[in-house]
C-alpha cells in the first residue's frame, strides 16, 4: 500500500447525534488530515437534502494502493494475470 490520504464520510444522526449510520462520502480526497476538515462545513452543506435529523461529517483515513493492479478488484485482478 502507499502513502495514505483522507475522506469525508457523512453520517445520519437520529436526534440529539446518537445511532449514526453512513450515508455517504465525499468524492474528494485530502493529503492531510487538517485539509480534510477544513472541508467538513462545505461537505455538510453539500448533502444537507438528505433525511436525517442530523448530520454529521467525519474525516476518515485510508491507504492508498501502490499499483494499478491493487486497486483492481480481486476478480479482475485475477483475470488480468491469466492475459
Amino acid at each position: 500500500m502507499g502513502a495514505g490520504y483522507f475522506i469525508i464520510a457523512i453520517l445520519g444522526c437520529a436526534d440529539g447525534g446518537s445511532q449514526c449510520t453512513p450515508v455517504a462520502t465525499a468524492p474528494a480526497r485530502y493529503a492531510t488530515e487538517a485539509q480534510c476538515v477544513a472541508a467538513t462545513n462545505d461537505a455538510l452543506l453539500d448533502t444537507s437534502n438528505l433525511d436525517y435529523p442530523t448530520l454529521v461529517a467525519r474525516c476518515r483515513s485510508m491507504k492508498a494502493p501502490t499499483s494499478a493492479s491493487d486497486a483492481l478488484p480481486a476478480k479482475r485482478a485475477s483475470a488480468a494475470r491469466r492475459s
